[in-house]
């Protein structure tokens, strides 16, 4: 199991990486993350959703995807509640209060779903969730050393010399851990380093020292990091974004953005500038404004307002500027967003942006499938994912942007085609779908090949760690 010392330390992609590296020695290798918070969703191949980044991690072991491999996955409707979805499907929603009280009920989930893939692979690699350092939430816990405990599960713990302190970081670990926690750990990794590694070989002799614990790999940092979707929404500000392109591309960052890996493909694009547009920053003139998903879209909505971007966003449309709307962002450009049933809080409806002529209700019925189609305008091929909640009709959806396989149409534009939105995640992945939109902007395309470069990056990331950290001595170490 790989711990780490805090969030964003790169968890995550070390685990996709050891997943790339021990599958491609020929073991069964399946990714496990017993509690996930996150957005960033991804639908599975038994009809259910998990992290991404499990999602990924099972795309690096070469499997499918499975509910089972992130059991219980928190994905934050405000600044102190979440929906709870259990093994793939909607559990319930709570407070971050009261779900310290389901706690005991879902280590039932997450054993069962470890149990499953433990019979079915060779090797099973846990991802921890924030940091074991968290004591106060120790109690109950089924994230970090909770479950390692439970299922006697042996700890790597990861720290981040990219932020500063990592000396302080896995040191101050160990001092708060309880000691049989810390009996847990069987070494640690430092991640990120930058420059001459000879360097901070004290360092790494000091920590050990302190701590404990053997040094089991000090990992320089990986730039083509940026190339593989992220799991937290925290790192969208901070990750590069292509700089040097004449097409420019702003995304507005809300604060319960959904799904941003959408994104990914168009960083990569030479004529494209990706902006995400950061809170109390305007819109910048731009050739496409994109409104992306969102797992709480009327809230996100109040937000957009609030930092004037609707009025940023009509006078791009008055400049004949493109839009393009993404699951909630589809519902948000629509006259009206109703909650009846109260699915994202208190029941009500509230006006939308108006600038497509459609009406959206929130429903209890979740949609999560695989689709595949052309665009309807352009007959270009594409393939992703429909994660959403909710039935958005009117005048402009007669004019679909997507048709499925099966002749069924989705989304919405405009009566001159400047607005379109649908519900499919995961477009611009498919290069031909692309292209016509990139066209469709006056952008150049290019032979971006963005699935191929997502398994050259996975290989060079699982070259990368084979050179920096003693894979056998890990393998070891599993039970």
């Amino acid at each position: 199991m790989f711990q780490g010392t805090g969030s964003d330390v790169g968890k995550s992609l070390l685990v996709a990486g050891f997943c790339r590296a021990f599958a491609l020695r020929g073991l069964r290798v399946k990714p496990f993350k017993p509690q996930n918070m996150s957005n960033n969703a991804a639908v599975t191949a038994d009809g259910g959703e998990i992290g991404r980044a499990q999602a990924l991690q099972a795309r690096a072991c070469f499997c499918a995807p499975s509910v089972h491999m992130n059991p219980v996955l928190l994905k934050p409707q405000s600044e102190i509640g979440s929906q709870i979805v259990v093994q793939g499907k909607i559990f319930g929603t709570a407070k971050a209060r009261d779900y310290q009280a389901l706690k005991p009920q879902m280590m039932a989930f997450v054993a069962d779903s470890f149990a499953r893939l433990r019979a079915d692979a060779d090797l099973v690699l846990v991802e921890g969730a924030g940091s074991p350092a968290e004591v106060n939430l120790r109690r109950g816990d089924i994230a970090n050393m909770g479950f390692a405990r439970a299922e006697n599960v042996p700890v790597v713990l990861i720290g981040d010399i990219d932020r500063g302190g990592v000396i302080a970081q896995i040191v101050g670990t160990k001092a708060v851990l309880d000691p049989a926690d810390a009996d847990m750990v069987r070494g640690f990794l430092v991640n990120k380093f930058r420059g001459d590694a000879s360097l901070f070989s004290d360092g790494m002799d000091l920590i050990a020292e302190k701590s404990g614990w053997p040094a089991l790999g000090l990992i320089p940092f990986f730039a083509s990091a940026a190339r593989l979707p992220a799991e937290d929404a925290m790192a969208l500000a901070r990750r590069e974004t292509s700089s040097g392109g004449k097409t420019i591309i702003a995304v507005p960052l809300l604060p319960r953005i959904s799904n941003f890996d959408d994104f990914d493909p168009l960083k990569m694009e030479p004529d494209v500038r990706l902006v995400m547009v950061a809170p109390g920053e305007p819109l910048p003139v731009c050739d496409l404004v994109i409104l992306p998903g969102s797992k709480a879209t009327i809230a996100d909505l109040a937000f957009f307002r609030v930092q004037g971007w609707d009025v940023d966003l009509s006078a791009h449309a008055r400049r004949g500027g493109r839009i393009l709307g993404i699951c909630g962002g589809f519902q948000m450009l629509g006259k009206k967003i109703a909650d009846p049933l109260g699915m994202e809080g208190a029941s009500g409806e509230v006006e939308g942006l108006g600038l497509l002529d459609v009406e959206t209700e929130l429903t209890t019925d979740k949609v999560l499938r695989a689709c595949a189609g052309v665009s309807t305008t352009e007959g270009a091929a594409f393939s992703g994912y429909e994660m959403h909640v909710g039935l958005t009709q009117g005048p402009d959806s007669a004019r679909p942007m997507l048709t499925f396989s099966d002749g069924r149409g989705d989304g919405a534009q405009s009566p001159d085609g400047a607005i379109r939105a649908c519900y499919v995640h995961g477009l611009f992945a498919h290069e031909e779908l692309r292209r016509a939109m990139l066209r469709w902007i006056g952008a150049e395309t290019s032979n971006l090949a963005y699935e191929a470069e997502v398994e050259r990056t996975l290989d060079a990331l699982a070259d990368h760690l084979a050179r920096h950290v003693d894979l056998d001595a890990l393998l070891a170490l599993a039970k």
